[in-house]
């Protein structure tokens, strides 16, 4: 599939450059001179010094929002870690707010991974000119500045290095407000697409853990996978800093035809909403938070293709240990025996499994779901129950609150990407692990798992909802809703069951 990803994503179509300046969309700055992040986390300090806060961000207009209020307020740093960051709606706003963080002193550091990157290499050495950004590629070599021949010369001399990506997914503020879990920076993870949109999950943490989230971003941060992006550029001319692009990229935040002025709107009320969530008991407290990380570059590849990983390692653990019930969330389910052998125990032990997917009719990866397909009743088998998701699911009514989807006369399809689980009623996992070979032991994954009754609770009841018949199909031996897509999508998955699991 990684191949696969990379012939349509660095051979499809990019963004074009932005538009020329014209009129001055904006006609007040949003930003309040006398509001600051510190002020804002000034009466639960005490309790950040030994606890974490934890809020569950469930809606992407939400989740866009919380982003950017704190990219509007950090003081210091800005760290950000992302699988996919393109230049559409939402990745250009959310370069604005960066660029006009930086320019107010704040350094910010971006790593993300080659293979997915949707920009042109001049727009982000552009960002990386800025004397407070700095921007570096993990595993570059199968797409930035490179050609098809390069790409498919990488994938035939390095096929396992060249499939080893950076999954993970970390924004962090000033050290002190994390936003981690399954969103990538994209319109589509945000409610903003206007024919495919996620239903997603992500995870605000404030407080201690946020110094295993840095010291993870570090990690990867001064790994040797990580190349300056002014090093995958030949010509010295790429470097140079068009002095009218920053303002071009303003003007595009600030056109209401890009940016709905209700989305501003939400960002100046974002304080009192924090207020609100602080003072109702929404942000959780709790001193039995983890976040667990993959090092880069996985493992040492002494077991080819596999060799599994932090994340992965301790998932199992999870699952060993789970006593009544384990509800999952994941967009691609591809078992191996291991797998199938770790649930069949736990059915067997009395615990029960749901698991939620995608169907081939809410998939956007029909060879994932092709893998998953061929093994679908080898899982039923192990006494698993198994929901997929339905395209036109009811629950995207709660879910996607965004000004777009009040002004759109059709309902775009609802896909599932959130990663999460829920063990006992009392643990829960969000985070970017996808249930899948390629998760377990070739990208990097991260997770956070909270121990808190009243956090798995909330997500318990979100997925419960998810499990109903109006939002998702039970899948029998005899029963599947594969029919519900035309014949071409059906023939498309078919075929893509020649790739080999260990890379899906």
């Amino acid at each position: 599939m990684a191949f696969l990803l990379v012939i349509s994503y660095s051979c499809g179509h990019k963004k074009d450059t932005l538009p020329e300046v014209g009129n001055d969309h904006c006609e007040h700055v949003i930003r309040n001179d006398s509001m600051s992040l510190t002020k804002e986390l000034k009466d639960i300090e005490p309790q950040m010094k030994d606890k974490t806060g934890v809020y569950v961000l469930e809606d992407g207009a939400g989740a866009m929002v919380t982003r950017a209020w704190l990219t509007e307020y950090a003081e210091k740093t800005i760290d950000i870690q992302y699988f996919i960051f393109s230049t559409d709606n939402v990745g250009l706003i959310a370069c604005d707010y960066l660029v006009r963080a930086a320019d107010r002193g704040v350094k910010i550091r971006i790593v993300v991974d080659d293979i997915m990157v949707d920009a042109r290499l001049e727009d982000i050495l552009t960002m990386d000119a800025h004397e407070n950004i700095s921007i570096k590629i993990y595993n570059p070599g199968v797409n930035l500045g490179k050609s098809i021949l390069d790409k498919i010369k990488k994938f035939t001399t390095d096929f396992r290095g060249a499939n080893q990506r950076m999954h993970n997914k970390t924004f962090i503020v000033d050290n002190k407000v994390v936003i981690t879990g399954g969103r990538n920076i994209a319109d589509e993870y945000f409610d903003y697409d206007h024919e495919y949109n996620f239903r997603d999950r992500d995870v605000l943490l404030v407080g201690k853990i946020t110094e295993e989230v840095d010291t993870s971003f570090n990690a990867f941060w001064n790994s040797s996978l990580s190349v300056p992006v002014v090093e995958l550029s030949d010509d010295s001319q790429d470097r140079v800093k068009d002095e009218n692009k920053y303002d071009r990229l303003h003007e595009y935040a600030c056109n209401p035809e890009n940016f709905w002025p209700e989305v501003r709107e939400r960002i100046e009320e974002m304080p009192m909403t924090f207020s609100k969530i602080k003072d109702s008991g929404e942000l959780v407290w709790s001193d039995q938070v983890l976040f667990v990380s993959d090092q880069p570059g996985k493992n040492d590849g002494s077991d080819g293709l596999g060799g599994g990983g932090a994340s992965t390692s301790t998932l199992i653990e999870l699952v060993k240990k789970a006593k009544h019930s384990v509800d999952i969330q994941t967009p691609y389910l591809i078992t191996t025996e291991l797998s199938r052998n770790l649930f069949r125990a736990a059915v067997d032990r009395g615990v029960k499994i749901r698991i939620l997917t995608n169907s081939l009719a809410s998939t956007d990866n029909v060879e994932a779901f092709s893998s998953y397909q061929s093994d679908r009743g080898e899982l039923l088998e192990t006494g698993v129950r198994i929901f997929e998701f339905r395209p036109d699911a009811a629950e995207q009514t709660r879910i996607m609150t965004g000004a777009l989807h009040k002004a759109l006369d059709h309902k775009p399809v609802f896909g599932l990407h959130a990663k999460s689980m829920v063990i006992d009623g009392e643990t829960v996992v969000i985070g970017t692990f996808n249930l899948d070979p390629r998760s377990a032991n070739l990208n990097t994954e991260c997770i956070t798992i909270i121990h808190s009754e009243k956090v798995s609770t909330k997500v318990q009841n979100g997925m419960e909802i998810e499990f109903r018949p109006e939002n998702s199909w039970e899948i029998t031996k005899e029963s599947n809703p594969d029919d519900q897509v035309g014949s071409y999508k059906r023939m498309k998955t078919w075929t893509r069951k020649i790739l080999p699991k260990s890379i899906l």
